[in-house]
């Protein structure tokens, strides 16, 4: 390692040390590539986990951050300010259901947002507070604050921060007979999931249990809340990813792509839940800040477009057979799967406790990926990633493979 990576490396002692990060620091980026501070360049087929959507350091992004910075960056949600306005507009008309929304700063947020307006619209239709359940899935992921943790069924992540909130039930993924069981009682008001789970390894929901899904919440007056917050903005080949199965929610929460790498969130409300919430309700400093408003209404316009939506499909045609190539080759992927440029690499089991040997080899060969669950590799790139750059990052994720088989 260099003397220029060497210092920097020595200043995350301060950090709270939450993360494993691979021993790089990346400089700048363009398009579907990275540098580091040693002038290597790599392939980045995890976007800052499915954030930056439209790769880095893109034109037309940068032009609007620029553009509004030079006229106004914050003013609280006391006051209005145009872009925020305008986002909210565009959201509304893209979206097919929504008639409101919430802008927050992050996915966590937007989820915590949606449980809040489950339980106030709950308690507006005179349901006790024990009749206010929100069910969510086992493999599941919802965010990393307490009620969003709780919604989130995977111990792992639960595990000493107990007293967890109560109000929510767990079944499994995929399962109608789990679903329609959980809701026999009569106590839920809101089912919840992600329409693909992500850190439960890209695993997309059934069509039957995604049409069932609605079907009981319609037939026991509760509320389908779907977390697009990985899955949504063109991630799936759709804008929006339920539209993959026609299904219409009550709310949906976004995050990630939808500022292409400023952060932002929101939660999309639809007719059923959007006047439940009045002022002083809910709140937040930040949330609908203008850069961060200006650079998603920018990303928004781009992510609607039929070049976006072709390329998604070309290319993840491209990466699945890539990868089934690779598997085929070496004999060291159990299945491959997934929805769009959301794709899973399952690891057979004899190779799944080397899952971070991968990633971490997969960096030495100056590609950058990302796991999901205990045994998947998941791939989530750019969704305006070029031809070449996937040739090329797949071509190094073969390299990868090569020399963790030949080292065993």
């Amino acid at each position: 390692m260099t003397a220029v990576a060497e210092p920097l490396l020595s200043l995350s002692k301060y950090y709270l040390p939450v993360y494993r990060p691979r021993q790089l620091v990346l400089e700048r980026g363009r398009g579907a590539r990275l540098w580091d501070t040693q002038g290597r360049e790599f392939i980045d087929l995890a976007a800052g986990i499915a954030v930056c959507s439209l790769g880095h350091d893109n034109p037309e992004l940068k032009a609007a951050l620029l553009a509004q910075a030079d006229k106004l960056w914050h003013t609280s949600n006391m006051f209005y300010s145009e872009p925020p306005l305008q986002l909210a507009q565009a959201l509304v008309d893209a979206s097919r259901f929504a008639t409101r929304v919430f802008l927050c700063n992050s996915g966590a947020e937007a989820n915590e947002a949606a449980i809040k307006l489950v339980r106030k619209w709950a308690a507006t239709q005179g349901r006790p507070p024990e009749k206010r359940v929100i069910l969510t899935f086992r493999g599941s992921f919802h965010g990393r604050t307490l009620a969003t943790v709780t919604a989130t069924a995977q111990p792992k992540y639960q595990e000493g921060y107990e007293p967890l909130p109560g109000g929510f039930r767990y079944a499994d993924f995929n399962d109608v007979a789990q679903l329609e069981a959980a809701m026999a009682a009569g106590d839920v008001a809101a089912v919840m999931f992600e329409p693909v789970q992500g850190e439960g390894g890209v695993m997309p929901a059934s069509a039957d249990f995604m049409r069932r899904a609605r079907e009981l919440c319609d037939q026991h007056g509760a509320l389908l809340v779907l977390d697009e917050i990985q899955v949504g903005m063109g991630r799936t080949g759709e804008l929006f990813s339920h539209w993959n199965w026609g299904v219409t929610p009550d709310i949906v929460s976004l995050a990630k792509a939808l500022g292409g790498g400023f952060p932002i969130g929101a939660m999309l409300a639809g007719p059923k839940v959007a006047e439940v919430m009045g002022a002083g309700a809910h709140g937040t400093t930040f949330g609908g800040n203008p850069l961060a408003a200006a650079v998603a209404r920018e990303a928004l316009r781009i992510l609607s477009s039929e070049a976006i939506k072709a390329n998604v499909q070309r290319q993840s045609a491209a990466l699945k057979a890539g990868l089934e190539a690779i598997g085929t080759e070496f004999g060291v992927f159990e299945q491959v799967r997934g929805m769009g440029l959301m794709i899973g690499a399952v690891l057979k089991p004899e190779y799944a406790a080397d899952i971070g040997v991968l990633l971490d080899l997969a960096a030495e060969k100056q590609v950058l990926i990302l796991q999901a669950g205990t045994q998947v590799l998941r791939f989530v790139p750019p969704l305006n990633i070029t031809d070449e750059e996937l040739a090329e990052g797949l071509k190094r994720v073969r390299e990868a493979i090569a020399a963790y088989m030949a080292a065993r």
